[in-house]
């Protein structure tokens, strides 16, 4: 419970000041065992704390008005389907990396790639981070696991040797510390699997003293090594045949299992085979591969339309080759569910490369894992599936929905999206007026 942003919000609405303190005494009362006293007192003064921020609005200064507001877009997160990887989460990190600008390194926001590389004494250092899945709170060993595995794939597809894991775990006020443990715990049981060691991070509470329960917000980073250039999405050419290896899933395939109630399921995301066959196919050369990339955003749905924006190619793809890619039992279920298998994270490694390289990653993959040949890359643009007959297969606003408040809440976007999204570029225009403004003002200091 956000204390901090309900009393916000009933201020702004006008209520009076008995009555938020009231319903805060509730509140508290709801997740904290202590004496009227010490409820009412903490009340009161997180009360006095939020009026009290929101004094800036009435400053003369326009520089620290400016500095301490955000420019306001009118569009919430989950409105416009952030963090639910499809066409409106997207735009969103368009928009991020626009901010961000043209910088100098190898690889940056502006490729849309899951990780960045920088060159560095002659080397290519490639940096990820991942956050756990949001309906993971609960289980935070699965949670730890799978956002460790998921760093070490975005390393590994830009051909980069992970070295080392970063854990940043926010753990709310009324969380119990078992799961700082238990997120830990899986974490590093990756490390162990993987020989990369988590060496370093950060432990904080959610919202401070604002913020009551015991939701787990947490992320797991990876930092690589390469003297080779990394395997980009641009890189994808006329020609090229596009491989799959065996997907079992990972923090998404988990979730849809527990709150489906195929807890067997989990048991199949269990594996390090992702970083095992990347590893493998580093011990032998991955110079004739052009492009390499981990099916998670938004399925192959949402990864085959990034790489066709950002290389200008088309994908076309067999529909029975992408399902053969899929685990058996995890297929099986996504089916029985009526989830689309096309648009969920999978966690398969795609690898896309000239056709006369097939049979050597074929040779030197099948001891690891099961390979596919799923498709090719053509002159033109978006993503097309052969079956029966050529149909195109689009990215949705929002990933397949895999659980009842999912399904609830729909693939379909906001009405007004055009207008959304003028919204939303006027915000970061201002926020990159304010990015100048507070660069200036720090350089003529």
């Amino acid at each position: 419970m956000d204390l901090e942003g309900f009393t916000k919000r009933q201020l702004i609405k006008g209520i009076a000041e008995e009555d938020i303190l009231e319903e805060l005494d509730k509140l508290v009362k709801e997740f904290k065992n202590w004496s009227s006293k010490k409820r009412q007192n903490f009340s009161r003064a997180l009360y006095q704390e939020v009026t009290t921020s929101l004094e800036y609005k009435k400053i003369k200064s326009p520089f620290i008005k400016t500095l301490l507001d955000y420019p306001k877009s009118g569009v919430a997160m989950g409105e416009f389907g952030v963090g639910s990887r499809g066409e409106g989460d997207f735009f969103v990190h368009k928009k991020i990396s626009e901010i961000i600008g043209n910088i100098d390194v190898i690889v940056g926001p502006n490729d849309q790639d899951d990780a960045g590389v920088v060159k560095c004494s002659g080397d290519y250092v490639t940096l990820a981070l991942d956050g756990t899945h949001s309906r993971l709170s609960d289980f935070p060993f699965l949670a730890g696991f799978h956002a460790a595995r998921a760093a070490l794939r975005d390393v590994c597809v830009m051909g980069s040797n992970p070295v080392a894991m970063m854990s940043d775990l926010h753990l709310a006020d009324d969380g119990d510390i078992g799961k700082l443990f238990d997120f830990t715990g899986g974490v590093s049981c990756i490390g162990d699997l993987t020989n990369v060691p988590l060496v370093s991070g950060s432990t904080l509470r959610v919202g401070g003293d604002m913020v009551f329960g015991d939701r787990l917000v947490s992320g797991v980073a990876a930092v690589g090594v390469s003297n080779t250039f990394p395997k980009v999405r641009r890189n994808a050419e006329n020609g090229d045949v596009i491989l799959l290896t065996k997907g079992s899933g990972g923090g998404t395939i988990s979730t849809i299992a527990i709150y489906n109630k195929y807890f067997e399921i989990i048991k199949e995301t269990l594996n390090v085979e992702f970083t095992d066959a990347c590893n493998t196919l580093f011990k032998n050369g991955i110079g004739d591969i052009h492009t390499m990339c981990d099916i998670t955003n938004g399925g192959i749905r949402g990864d085959a339309s990034e790489i066709s924006r950002t290389s200008g190619k088309k994908f076309l793809l067999n529909e029975d080759a992408l399902l053969r890619a899929i685990n058996k039992k995890v297929l099986n279920m996504l089916i029985e569910l009526e989830i689309d298998p096309l648009g969920i994270s999978t966690d398969s490694l795609m690898l896309i490369l000239p056709e006369e390289n097939v049979s050597n990653i074929f040779k030197y993959l099948k001891k690891v894992t099961k390979i596919y040949e799923v498709g090719r890359i053509e002159e033109g643009k978006g993503v097309m599936t052969l079956g029966k007959k050529e149909k195109e297969l689009k990215t949705l606003f929002r990933e397949s929905p895999y659980t009842k408040v999912k399904q609830v809440v729909g693939q379909i976007g906001p009405k007004n999206v055009e207008n959304k999204k003028n919204n939303l570029e006027n915000s970061r225009l201002k926020t990159l007026a304010k990015k100048r403004e507070v660069s200036n003002y720090i350089r003529r200091s």
